[in-house]
């Protein structure tokens, strides 16, 4: 017969299972110090650079197995050709950056993964319509991979975990059903208010990263405004969560942030090599 464990016992495992969470999380920060890139945001990562690259790459060639890749030739050479700019003006190593357009006219997206591959779906570039509503794409999501956002969202999922593991451990003796009840909570908790929050603020900043970028590779900033109330448009009617439970910020947040950012990102636009500016099409 299992026994069940005393209010002491169950003391002890609790503070034993604090301990282990303190002493893990106190070695994962000494090691894990980074900044964002033009934010400046400091930053928890506990994977390393080359290991972030390998989960990014091995996600890339799983994507690859399921989606389509497009044989539009003016598509293709759009986001090769604004891809390829942005990246020349970036906080990134020499990644072997790898762009994809995947043939879907429903999925209004992009997506990056550590390491530098990038997906755009056919279905956001009538979106964006011209080479700098592209690159407000384009740059987004080399941001992202610029500030390792990928490895950020690894680290803090690890860490999240660790403190289920606490609470799991906390709970032994008690209740299935209380304790199952508990789990949830918690897991609801850290979801809402801490990771889901966390990704917009990596978000937001991947838009701020993103607009520096594009005025450096010599895209007008201005245009990401324009791109922006072009995608308020195309969803408009189409089903959304709300901002607050959405890894994205709204549109209106999004437009407001990205005018308060223009002045910053003026000047290096002003300062760039001009881009053309070619309309893309079909």
């Amino acid at each position: 017969m299992k026994s069940i464990p005393g209010k002491a016992a169950k003391n002890r495992l609790f503070k034993s299972s604090l301990i282990l969470l303190v002493l893990i999380i106190s070695g994962a920060v000494a090691a894990a110090c980074y900044k964002a890139p033009v934010t400046g945001r400091s930053q928890f990562i506990i994977l390393s650079q080359s290991e972030e690259n390998q989960m990014g790459v091995a996600a890339f060639q799983e994507v690859l197995k399921e989606e389509q890749v497009s044989g539009n030739a003016q598509y293709n050479e759009a986001v090769t050709r604004v891809g390829t700019r942005i990246v020349g003006v970036a906080d990134t190593p020499q990644y072997n950056w790898d762009f994809k357009v995947l043939k879907d006219d429903e999925q209004i997206n992009a997506f990056a993964l550590p390491g530098g591959k990038v997906g755009v779906y056919t279905g956001i570039l009538p979106v964006a319509a011209n080479d700098a509503g592209l690159a407000t794409v384009m740059a987004h999501e080399v941001a992202h991979v610029a500030a390792r956002h990928g490895g950020e969202r690894v680290s803090t999922d690890v860490l999240a975990q660790i403190g289920a593991v606490g609470v799991s451990a906390a709970l032994g003796g008690s209740d299935p059903w209380v304790s199952e009840a508990i789990m949830q909570a918690y897991g609801i908790g850290v979801t809402v208010g801490g990771i889901l929050p966390f990704s917009r603020t990596q978000e937001a900043e991947a838009d701020q990263i993103g607009l520096i970028y594009m005025a450096k590779a010599g895209y007008d900033p201005r245009e990401a405004i324009a791109f922006w109330e072009r995608m308020d448009a195309a969803v408009k009617g189409k089903p959304q969560p709300p901002e607050f439970l959405s890894t994205h910020p709204g549109y209106g947040t999004r437009i407001n942030n990205l005018k308060k950012w223009l002045p910053q990102a003026l000047p290096y636009y002003e300062q760039s090599q001009k881009a053309p500016n070619n309309a893309i099409t079909k």
